[in-house]
């Protein structure tokens, strides 16, 4: 497996547009979004917008990164590796994990880069080295998931163009449906209902307690790990599913 594993992260260095192009995004909304709403966000309570913001644009790049890993399905089939590597004596689960470990290595990158940044805007972790370290396990696990997801779907579809497409119309709504770019606390309705169900929702907030320096009791952090190790592992058997039907196809 870690042979395999260097080897996408050799291609994914020798590429290094895709990791400019999946940073690309969310760090305008960190620098100029965060910037621009930061004024309208005064009368609400909160103090640093880009703070505030700082956990769903974590999510964003993590669901860009990931998503991107999905795309090199496609350049390994166009090129032959793809099924070269099928037939050679590797374990299925092996082949699924280090590509899933690859997108999570570069979401961990590019989570790393913008969090710099954002010192340059007055955020600062208020938990310091643990909660550094609690949402780096919250980055890798959303991570995780996401990119079992993404390696099912590319698996799904012929070409590369439907599989961005699809990425894209899935991003946006899961992105705005949750606590991402506003407090939730004051919703009523079915909008608040969409958000709660969203895991998405759950793990922003945790991350943006540990970043402003909220209190992180067990009760609120243990259910969003368990939640999300159940999504890693139901991603990775889903993936190794659709693998050994590409096997048998």
């Amino acid at each position: 497996m870690l042979n395999l594993l260097w080897r996408n992260v050799k291609w994914r260095f020798k590429n290094r547009f895709t990791i400019m192009i999946t940073i690309l995004q969310p760090m305008l909304w960190l620098v100029l979004y965060s910037v621009v709403a930061d004024s309208t966000m005064k009368g609400t309570g909160i103090k640093n917008y880009t703070a505030f913001i700082l956990p769903g644009v974590m999510f964003l790049v993590t669901f860009s990164a990931c998503s991107s890993g999905g795309i090199m399905n496609f350049l390994m089939k166009n090129n032959g590796s793809f099924y070269r590597i099928l037939i050679s004596p590797v374990r299925r689960s092996s082949i699924v994990l280090a590509q899933m470990l690859e997108a999570i290595f570069v979401s961990l990158l590019e989570t790393f880069i913008l969090c710099v940044v954002s010192l340059l805007f007055s955020v600062r972790f208020e938990h310091g080295i643990p909660g550094i370290l609690l949402i780096a396990v919250f980055v890798f696990l959303t991570a995780f998931f996401l990119a079992g997801v993404a390696y099912t779907i590319s698996l799904c579809l012929p070409n590369e163009v439907i599989y961005e497409t699809i990425m894209t119309a899935i991003v946006l709504p899961v992105f705005c449906l949750s606590s991402a770019l506003f407090p939730a606390d004051n919703l009523t309705g079915g909008l608040k209902i969409l958000i709660n169900i969203n895991p998405f929702t759950h793990v922003i907030h945790a991350i943006r307690s540990l970043i402003l320096g909220e209190p992180v009791p067990a009760a609120r952090i243990l259910p969003v790990l368990l939640l999300f190790i159940v999504l890693c592992a139901c991603s990775f058997l889903l993936a190794m599913w659709k693998m050994r039907r590409e096997t048998v196809s």
